[in-house]
């Protein structure tokens, strides 16, 4: 007794007490108390007895007291002697009845205990027979059915509950599936019992509505458990219970668990579906017109769901066309109209749809008479469907604030548009591209005399992008006028009509010419009103993204078009002005790229260097002012130098936009007025100076310098070769002085991959490579949780890593024998990250390095000595590629003279070492015996096909990879180690 006191005592403080240290103390009480003996005994007088306190506090402790039971049985319940099971099992019988009225929170908890001693009684002879026995007892007491009910429900839940953690509680799937059998045998004698509770008078409405719920629910728990796949099929379409369901859909408090079984079984037995759909058209008169008239959402939204899961189910059987399937259809088709403030309805059909369209379009429906019939009568229902979901997609035009031009669409719209893609796609299909797109042209505002109903264009706009694969790979161009004198109306409005709304249906507009530019651009006449209506919608924030890809798009497939004077007046007009505008660096990316294009069509080398220099004055400005100007990094980093060091970045982002897309000359001796060299004596001495500079303390700067000179280089790396020694001594100052900017890294292993295959430089990438590595940055990625810290520094230094070893000629590399060994150790920290990129990154550096190692191998098999670049591979670790390499490598080692050094006894030893060094908590008792000899014969299977691989019939393939037995054994053996040692304890 005292210590069911001190129980409910500690229940009261964690529940009521103000005081969070006494709630916290009172907590860890509970916890402790819960792991003892005692907690047994404690918590079955609780809910046998009770206690003498308040009613409120009784229910609390006795809440608490169940869920003590119900852990402890989960947790230990299996080494539980047999005669306390038995006990047990009488007190939670016990307990039951005396709260088979409530709380049902309780009698619920209460209920989940003794499922989960029944299916942990393996000892016990027939246990299930047992249960069932004494439930039989239980009704026949007063108010006994309701806790039969709710154990009926939680049961078939206990079997069907996640069978991962009853297997570690060691109880196998074979036992588990053998009570599942025994569980399903008395499945004629429970629906017997629900028939019966569904059947009997209750005068009481609420009492009534309660009861039916809970018929219900455990109908519910036994479907999914698989009931009914003991009832012959034939039957089951009659079965009473069935009736008891429909007839429960008429009601509004069951309505919802009605629609949950019939769904659930639509969705496991195949008779189903058939019988359903016979009944499909008195569910609509009877319950989904009264609800459409009403605007009942509960009821709509639930028969959504179940003829959505219908047409899922039996998609062959709704393209049959029968009246009962065309009817369905109908009753779908009105759900979609239906407006939903939330768009759940309409989104919940669209699976049904999908399904029903990919049938009609895949399947072999038989004669083509009778698919050009089914085709027939499905191509209304899926033209009117298409108006349905044009109407749903629409966006209110009072949804946009024009008082903050702060975009406002509703998140169910939004999903909803989204989840509608693949069906418009699919009606396309079968409607075909030229009537789909004369549906969407279809109506009074495609003339130029009509008032435009702007929110019916915007969701056709965007219907007609979202196809546009489709229509193009069809290859009939359709009328474009309508869309040109869209663009046309849109671009003449002024700044103060493009507010709001109007900005949606601009962007729309734009995305379906960036989708369509290279049928639209095609006409001559188009040109200059595409580029006023690109101009004049780049302004804007909502259209900005669509207006500058679809220029992009455009200037690719109409450059020669384009670079007429007037046109080309404009576009340099557009890049002046990108100072100016509040553009992401993408978009501004985009309009530059756009226009280098066209560039690159201008015969006329004058005007193209002149507008060269219009286009990227602002950039040289930007930067010339953050250079010479007094601005600089101070404590407090005023907004003025925040200002020029974006203005900066933003140049050297235009200016690498550039670099990478224009034209590069064709002979290794341009002339000095080719525009690029031009540009790239505009562009080196200012970049000189801004690595010089304090400036590129600043991250952002950084990036942008170094991403603008790996552009320079990429296009015109032969421009930068005397400058070689000066680029690398710049990128390796400023990553010593700001080693968070990993940004040189990277711009360092783009220089190496241009000319690392140049000998007379190696020793400046070695001398590179070895400075890198001993900064203190670098130096310090000596764990996984530091390179988890810097995942972006170690992708940039095993990348570099990865770049020097694949690029540069060996004899640099086998020069480098002390930096590779320090760089492959870091790699193997980095390689156990939790960072995927960082993990991945290393993972690649540790491949590249052993497969240039086995190149190597392979090449010089005779000539091998002791500093060669094969003499610092060393340890190799989870990777099954990685694991396969080295195998390949030792095998192949065998033969030469490195075998002093690596050898197969070497692999052997290091996965002996391996094994003895895991705790013994982490293998099972047993495993270490036989891990080393079954993974050994993995690895010389995966060696094998490795090595097969790259020397087969004088050919040297790069498909080794897993691709043969062997390999595939060993992945499989990494795969199910993995697997199986998941859940072991943390290992620290």
């Amino acid at each position: 007794m005292e210590l069911q006191r001190q129980v409910a005592e500690a229940v009261h403080v964690l529940n009521h007490d103000v005081q969070s240290c006494n709630r916290v103390a009172a907590n860890q009480w509970l916890v402790e108390f819960q792991q003892t003996d005692a907690a047994w005994e404690v918590a079955t007088l609780i809910l046998t007895r009770g206690s003498s306190s308040s009613p409120l506090l009784n229910f609390e402790v006795e809440f608490f007291a169940a869920q003590i039971l119900k852990r402890k049985i989960q947790n230990d319940g299996c080494y539980l002697q047999l005669g306390a099971k038995d006990a047990l099992l009488n007190a939670l019988l016990l307990a039951a009845q005396r709260f088979s009225l409530g709380p049902p929170q309780l009698l619920t908890q209460i209920c989940l205990a003794l499922s989960a001693l029944v299916l942990r009684a393996v000892e016990l002879e027939n246990p299930i027979e047992r249960l069932f026995s004494s439930l039989y007892k239980l009704q026949g007491q007063d108010s006994g059915n309701i806790a039969v009910l709710e154990m009926l429900t939680v049961l078939p839940e206990e079997v069907i509950d996640d069978q991962n953690k009853n297997h570690n509680l060691g109880l196998g799937p074979t036992y588990k599936w053998r009570f599942a059998q025994e569980l399903l045998s008395h499945t004629p004698k429970v629906l017997e019992f629900l028939l019966h509770q569904s059947n009997r008078r209750v005068e009481d409405v609420n009492q009534l509505h309660e009861r039916n719920r809970r018929v219900l629910r455990c109908l519910l728990s036994w479907v999914r458990a698989g009931c009914f796949s003991e009832i012959p099929a034939s039957s089951l379409p009659m079965h009473p219970l069935l009736n008891f369901v429909y007839s429960s859909l008429q009601v509004l408090p069951s309505f919802d668990l009605a629609i949950e079984v019939l769904m659930e079984l639509v969705s496991r037995h195949e008779g189903i579906p058939q019988v359903l759909l016979s009944r499909v058209p008195s569910f609509k008169e009877l319950l989904l017109l009264p609800a459409l008239s009403s605007g009942d959402e509960k009821v709509i939204g639930g028969l959504a769901c179940l003829m959505a899961e219908l047409g899922q189910a039996a998609p062959a059987l709704i393209a049959e066309a029968s009246p009962e399937a065309l009817v369905l259809a109908d009753a779908v088709l009105s759900c979609v109209a239906f407006p939903s403030e939330d768009w759940e309805i309409s989104d919940s059909t669209l699976q049904f749809w999908c399904s029903l369209a990919s049938y009609l379009l895949g399947s072999d429906i038989g004669k083509e008479s009778n698919r050009t019939m089914v085709h027939e009568m499905f191509c209304p229902v899926f033209t009117a469907l298409l108006d349905a979901l044009l109407l749903r997609a629409q966006v209110d035009a009072n949804t946009y604030s024009a008082d903050d031009g702060i975009l406002d669409i509703p998140d169910g719209l939004t999903h909803f548009r989204i989840s509608m893609e693949e069906l418009l796609v699919d009606i396309c299909q079968l409607l075909g591209p030229n009537a789909f797109v004369q549906k969407l042209f279809s109506g009074g505002w495609a003339f130029r005399d009509a008032p435009i109903p702007w929110e019916e264009v915007e969701a056709r706009m965007f219907a007609l992008h979202t196809v546009a694969e489709i229509i193009l790979r069809d290859g009939q161009p359709f009328d474009f006028s309508v869309i040109m004198q869209l663009v046309t109306m849109l671009s003449s409005r002024s700044a103060e009509d493009l507010v709001g709304f109007m900005c949606i249906v601009y962007k729309s507009v734009a995305d379906v010419v960036g989708s369509y530019s290279k049928w639209i651009s095609a006409f001559q006449n188009t040109i200059r009103p595409l580029l006023i209506f690109f101009a004049s919608g780049i302004a804007r924030p909502t259209s900005a993204s669509a207006c500058s890809t679809a220029l992009r798009k455009v200037c690719e497939d109409a450059s020669a078009t384009i670079c007429e004077l007037s046109n080309l007046e404009l576009l340099i007009w557009i890049g002046e002005c990108l100072e100016k505008r509040h553009l992401t660096s993408g978009e501004e990316e985009e309009v530059v790229i756009a226009i280098t294009l066209i560039l690159n069509a201008v015969p006329n080398k004058e005007l193209k260097k002149n507008s060269l220099a219009r286009l990227l004055r602002s950039s040289y400005e930007a930067i010339g002012n953050l250079i010479d100007g007094d601005l600089g990094p101070s404590p407090g980093h005023s907004a003025a130098y925040s200002q020029a060091l974006d203005s900066a970045s933003r140049g050297l982002y235009r200016m690498g936009a550039v670099l990478s897309h224009l034209a590069s000359p064709l002979s290794s001796n341009p002339a000095k007025d080719d525009p690029m060299l031009i540009l790239l004596e505009l562009f080196w001495p200012l970049l000189e100076k801004l690595f010089r500079s304090v400036h590129m303390e600043n991250s952002n700067l950084s990036a942008a310098a170094c991403r603008s000179l790996s552009q320079a280089i990429h296009t015109s790396g032969q421009h930068f070769l005397m400058l070689l020694p000066k680029v690398l001594d710049y990128l390796l100052t400023n990553f010593l002085s700001f080693q968070s900017h990993e940004c040189y890294v990277r711009t360092a292993a783009v220089v190496i991959e241009e000319f690392g295959h140049k000998e007379e430089f190696g020793h400046l990438f070695v001398s590179i490579f070895e400075k890198f590595t001993s900064a203190a940055s670098i130096s310090a990625l000596n764990s996984s949780y530091i390179c988890d810290q810097e995942p972006d520094l170690v992708e940039a230094y095993t990348g570099f890593a990865s770049t020097f070893v694949r690029c540069c000629p060996k004899e640099v590399v086998a020069a480098s024998g002390s930096l590779l060994e320090v760089s492959f150790q870091k790699a193997a920290i980095c390689c156990t990250a939790m960072h995927r990129g960082a993990a991945l990154a290393a993972m690649s550096y540790m491949s590249c390095f052993l497969e240039a190692a086995l190149t190597s191998l392979l090449e010089k098999m005779s000539c091998i000595t002791e500093g060669s670049f094969m003499a610092v591979t060393i340890q190799v670790h989870k990777s099954a590629t990685i694991l396969q390499q080295f195998a390949a490598i030792c095998r192949l080692s065998e033969k030469t003279t490195l075998k002093a050094l690596l050898s197969w006894e070497s692999l052997q030893g290091w996965l002996h070492l391996v094994v003895c060094a895991l705790p013994a908590e982490y293998l099972k008792q047993g495993e270490a015996e036989i891990l080393v000899p079954k993974w050994l014969k993995a690895l010389e299977g995966a060696a094998s096909d490795y090595l097969e691989s790259k020397t087969c019939t004088g050919r040297r393939t790069s498909d080794g990879y897993m691709q043969g037995k062997g390999g595939r054994a060993l992945k499989h053996i990494i795969r199910d180690f993995a697997d199986t040692h998941r859940n072991v304890p943390n290992l620290t």
